[in-house]
């Protein structure tokens, strides 16, 4: 066996698949993936075939974070919908084989891109990979949660109310130093949250187009991935979360569309999405949209806040960007008060 990296016990992996995964033949080679900041993730290669294997990562954690168990839950809920996910094949929640909760899934063979730019390709693949992104997320939206027995995935009540509460605890579990920005936020936040509308639907939680595996030569997807942060919630927070990366600077970083000639690139404006979006669905144009674009602003400077704690804690799984991240949430957090009117 070849493990080019020591963070995974693969002696304990393969044992362990030898005796719980049908038809596994014995590892080869363990390959950790680097993208990804809260999941190590890793390929594993046997004689005949390839395995992805999801892990909580080492350390004390947040109770709520990092949950295996629930990606594992939703992706073989989804099995045979028109979502398509990979499939999964065994969850491992004895923490005593490799020091954390696991999962083992399919390794979906296509492509994946980076931004929303994707910087190479023509329009038509711009075009076609991105309306294919729109459609899937009106199909997840649409997914009827009581039938795949997801009904009881996320509590009832309002999905903001509940989810500005979750992350300011957790922002204030991970604050290392006072953030104006971030304070002002969470106040008008709580301030203008919209009376409830009754769309209680699945949503993914980080739905952008590098979460989304394409097939190698065309923009049908073949997999939604990184269902971590799913629950059942309102649907319009998956949407204002793409509307929300794509505000930000192009680039490795950003990974935006701000400044972009969208219309030079085959890509559609912010209101062209989301109308297509609407129209996918049935229902009316979004009041407030403002909002849900702030909400996504506030929970992702959350998450960077996070990663950047973990990181000083020395349990990110890549600490040097990281790191690097804990400059970002200050940003997020106005560009959250922008979206409000509040700047």
């Amino acid at each position: 066996m070849h493990n080019v990296d020591n963070t995974l016990d693969i002696k304990a992996v393969d044992a362990y698949l030898k005796s719980h995964l049908d038809g596994y033949r014995g590892l080869i080679e363990a390959k950790k993936f680097t993208i990804g900041q809260s999941n190590p993730t890793y390929m594993l290669r046997t004689s005949d075939r390839s395995y992805v294997l999801r892990r909580k990562p080492p350390g004390i954690l947040l109770k709520s974070a990092h949950a295996v168990d629930r990606e594992y839950r939703v992706l073989a809920a989804l099995a045979g919908s028109k979502v398509p996910v990979p499939e999964v094949y065994l969850l491992c929640e004895d923490e005593g084989i490799i020091g954390s909760a696991f999962y083992v899934m399919e390794h979906l063979q296509g492509r994946t891109f980076v931004d929303p730019v994707m910087k190479g390709e023509d329009n038509a693949t711009r075009t076609g990979a991105v309306d294919e992104m729109n459609r899937i997320l009106a199909e997840l939206h649409m997914v009827d949660i009581e039938a795949t027995g997801l009904s009881d995935y996320g509590p009832p009540g309002n999905y903001f109310e509940r989810q500005i509460a979750r992350w300011t605890k957790q922002y204030r579990a991970t604050e290392v130093d006072k953030i104006t920005e971030m304070d002002r936020l969470i106040a008008a936040l709580q301030h203008q949250i919209p009376e409830d509308d009754s769309q209680r639907t699945l949503v993914h939680g980080d739905y952008r187009i590098d979460n989304l595996m394409f097939e190698t030569n065309g923009t049908a997807c073949i997999g939604v991935l990184d269902w971590e942060l799913s629950t059942i919630g309102h649907p319009y927070a998956d949407l204002a979360a793409i509307i929300m990366q794509w505000q930000l600077p192009p680039g490795k970083e950003g990974r935006g569309l701000a400044g972009v000639d969208r219309e030079s690139l085959g890509l559609p404006s912010d209101q062209g999405f989301v109308a297509d979006y609407c129209a996918r669905r049935g229902i009316p144009a979004i009041e407030n949209f403002g909002f849900y674009l702030a909400f996504n602003f506030f929970r992702m400077a959350g998450i960077l806040q996070g990663v950047y704690k973990r990181a000083l804690d020395g349990n990110a799984s890549d600490p040097t960007r990281a790191r690097a991240f804990g400059a970002y949430v200050p940003i997020f957090a106005q560009h959250g008060l922008s979206a409000l009117g509040e700047a």
